[in-house]
C-alpha cells in the first residue's frame, strides 16, 4: 500500500472519537479528540513527507491511548541512584529524612499557619517558622530562607552592595553551573566588582589596598566545585572578618554547601563549616540546603540582624521566598542537628557515613540476588564514590559496587534498557554495568535484581 493510500485510509477524527469511547471516561472526551486529531496529523505529516506509519484501524487507536498514557504519566518520578554519587544533582540531590518528607506531605495535604500567627490572631511572618530554629543551630542573630544559595546570593548583594564596590578575590571568581557566574549576579545586583589578588594566590594586602570610600562589603565564595593546587594562597575568612571590622566593612561568605557535622575523619577536611565560619564573626553567611546539610532545595541567609532586616524588606525577597512545603522540610531536616541525630536521620549524611564493611555486605547480598538468573555473570568490586553536588571536589570515598554482564547483550544496551524501562541509573566500565551500593535505598538491590533478570530473559 503507497502513502496516497494510506492518506486516504486515515480516520475521520469524529470516527476515531467514537471508537474510543471507552476512554472518555479515563480521560475526558475533549482529551481524547485533541490526542486523536494530534495523531492524524502527526500522521499525514509523516506520510506527505515520504515516511511511513500502520494506518490499520487497530494501530491508530493504540497511537492514540499510548499518547493519553504519555499525558497523564507523572514526568518526575522516582529512579534508583547506583552511581554512588550521593548528592547527584541530575538526580535531585538530597534525598529527605523520613520526618522531613513527611513534615513536607502533611504541609500540603491541610491548610497551616504559614502566615498567620495563631497566638495574635493576625498576619505573621513565614521567617518566624524557621528563623528560631536557625538562630538556635547557627549562634547567629537572624536568619531568613529563599529558594536556593544562588538566589540568596542575589539577595545579600542587591540589598548590601547596590551603588558600592564589592571586593572579591579572583580565585573566587566561580561559575556554579548554567553560566550562573559571580561577576554576573554582582552586575545584577547593582553592585560593582573589586577584583584583587590574582587566580592562585590573593594576600590580606589585596583587600586592605582595595579600600575606599565607596566600598560595601568583602565578599569570600568558597570554591566548591574546583580546587586548586600548588603554588597557592587564599585569604581566611577569619583575617578578612578582623580587617573588614577594622574598617566598619561587612563581610558576606558564599559558604556553598552547608556542612554542619564533622567529617574530617572520613578525610573531608577542607569542606567549610557552618557553624565554625560563624564563630569568626562573619556578617551574612549563605549555604544550600540540599547539598550537604541534607534537605530540601533552598538557599539559607544566616547573619548580623541589621543585614537581614533589610533583606527581609528587599522587592527580589517575594520573588525568592519559599512555599510552606520547603519550610516544614526544612524545619525537619534541622531539628535533626539540634541533637546527634542528624548522622542516622539524614539520608545524606548516612550514605557518606556507611562504613566499608557494611558496603561490603550490601554488595555481597546483590551479588546473591543475581546469582543463579540465566546468561548474568556478576562479581563484587572495590570501587570509589563521590559526595558531588559541587562539594569537595577530588575527594572520593572507599566503597564497593557490583558489576554486571549479560550474555550477548552489550553494557551499552544494558545500561539503556535499565534506565528507559526501569529508571535505574548506573555506570559503564569496560563494557560492564556498574551498581555502587552506596547510594541503594532500602530495596533498590530487589529492584535491580529483578530488572536484570527481565532483560535477560527478554521480557
Amino acid at each position: 500500500m503507497d502513502n496516497r493510500h494510506k492518506l486516504r485510509n486515515l480516520p475521520k477524527i469524529d470516527e476515531l472519537v467514537m471508537r474510543l469511547e471507552r476512554l472518555h471516561e479515563v480521560y475526558g472526551k475533549d482529551m481524547v479528540t485533541t490526542s486523536c486529531r494530534e495523531i492524524i496529523d502527526e500522521m499525514r505529516s509523516t506520510l506527505l513527507s515520504g515516511g511511513d506509519c500502520d494506518v490499520a484501524p487497530q494501530a491508530v487507536e493504540m497511537a492514540v491511548e499510548n499518547k493519553l498514557q504519555a499525558i497523564y504519566a507523572p514526568h518526575l518520578h522516582s529512579v534508583i541512584n547506583a552511581t554512588g554519587v550521593v548528592l547527584h544533582t541530575n538526580l535531585g540531590r538530597a534525598v529527605l529524612s523520613e520526618r522531613a518528607a513527611r513534615a513536607a506531605y502533611m504541609a500540603a495535604r491541610s491548610y497551616s499557619n504559614l502566615e498567620y500567627d495563631i497566638e495574635k490572631g493576625a498576619r505573621g511572618s513565614r521567617y518566624s517558622h524557621i528563623e528560631k530554629l536557625l538562630c538556635r543551630l547557627t549562634g547567629a542573630e537572624s536568619a531568613m530562607v529563599v529558594n536556593n544559595n544562588a538566589a540568596a546570593v542575589m539577595l545579600i548583594l542587591s540589598t548590601m552592595a547596590k551603588g558600592h564596590e564589592v571586593v572579591c578575590s579572583r580565585g573566587e571568581l566561580v561559575e556554579i553551573g548554567g553560566a550562573f557566574r559571580v561577576p554576573e549576579i554582582m552586575a545584577q545586583s547593582g553592585g560593582t566588582l573589586v577584583e584583587v589578588g590574582t587566580t592562585n594566590k590573593t594576600h590580606l594586602s589585596d583587600y586592605v589596598n582595595a579600600v575606599n570610600e565607596n566600598t560595601g562589603a568583602f565578599l569570600k565564595v568558597h570554591t566548591s566545585n574546583f580546587k586548586v593546587v600548588g603554588f597557592t594562597e587564599e585569604v581566611s575568612l577569619e583575617d578578612m572578618v578582623r580587617v573588614g571590622h577594622e574598617r566598619n566593612i561587612p563581610v558576606i561568605y558564599d559558604l556553598g554547601s552547608g556542612l554542619m557535622c564533622d567529617l574530617s575523619d572520613l578525610g573531608i577536611c577542607d569542606e567549610p563549616k557552618v557553624l565554625e565560619a560563624m564563630k569568626t564573626g562573619v556578617d551574612v553567611l549563605s549555604f544550600s540546603g540540599d547539598k550537604l546539610l541534607g534537605g530540601p532545595q533552598a538557599g539559607i541567609i544566616v547573619g548580623k540582624k541589621e543585614y537581614i532586616d533589610r533583606m527581609k524588606k528587599n522587592p527580589l525577597t517575594r520573588a525568592f521566598r519559599v512555599d510552606k512545603m520547603t519550610f516544614a522540610a526544612l524545619e525537619e531536616t534541622m531539628r535533626s542537628y539540634l541533637g546527634s541525630s542528624c548522622e542516622k536521620d539524614i539520608p545524606t549524611i548516612a550514605m557518606i557515613r556507611r562504613p566499608v564493611e557494611e558496603l561490603d555486605l550490601r554488595a555481597k547480598k546483590l551479588k546473591k540476588l543475581l546469582t543463579g538468573i540465566n546468561g548474568v555473570t556478576s562479581a563484587v568490586m572495590r570501587e570509589k564514590s563521590q559526595v558531588g553536588g559541587g562539594s569537595v571536589p577530588g575527594e572520593f570515598l572507599d566503597t564497593r559496587a557490583v558489576w554486571v554482564e549479560i550474555k550477548d547483550l552489550s553494557a551499552a544496551a544494558t545500561e539503556e534498557k535499565l534506565r528507559k524501562e526501569y529508571s535505574i541509573i548506573c555506570r559503564v566500565a569496560k563494557d560492564r554495568v556498574v551498581f555502587d551500593v552506596r547510594t541503594l535505598l532500602d530495596g533498590d538491590d530487589k529492584k535491580i535484581a529483578e530488572a536484570i533478570r527481565n532483560i535477560s530473559e527478554g521480557k
